[in-house]
């Protein structure tokens, strides 16, 4: 069975894992996210992030800050979208911690196999980031 193969090659089943999670996480963001709102507000903030910094170099403080308040007050719009999928997504990921722990704590990397999955999750994460085309 797979979770016989978890000792004998712990790094490659880990990084294995967070590949599988990644997935998981991108395809729920995929189907519940509402990318195009998410793309205008992420749009909308560099471009008042550009509009800040010209007014900071020109002196124009005042303004600056104005456009700083508006750039503030897109934060909760920003999260509202997060939330649904992480809902979805954070019981089935804290189940399977408490199990991957467990799994782990008599391999060779049993002190580390945190640090492999967090590697391994944030490489494919972004890859599978750009591969769904997601915000």
């Amino acid at each position: 069975m797979v979770l016989e193969l978890v000792p004998l090659y712990p790094r490659t089943s880990i990084i294995i894992f967070a590949v599988l999670i990644s997935l998981f996480i991108s395809i729920v963001n995929y189907f519940i996210l509402d990318k195009e709102k998410l793309r205008e507000i992420k749009k909308r903030q560099k471009e008042l992030q550009l509009e800040i910094k010209t007014h900071q170099k020109a002196g124009n403080h005042e303004k600056a800050m104005q456009l700083n308040k508006e750039l503030l007050s897109q934060i909760p719009e920003t999260f509202k979208h997060s939330m649904k999928p992480m809902l979805i997504t954070i019981v089935p990921i804290i189940i399977f911690f408490g199990f991957m722990k467990g799994l782990y704590t008599e391999t060779a990397i049993a002190s580390t196999w945190f640090w492999w999955y967090l590697g391994g999750a944030i490489i494919s994460s972004l890859a599978f980031r750009k591969l769904f085309n997601l915000p």
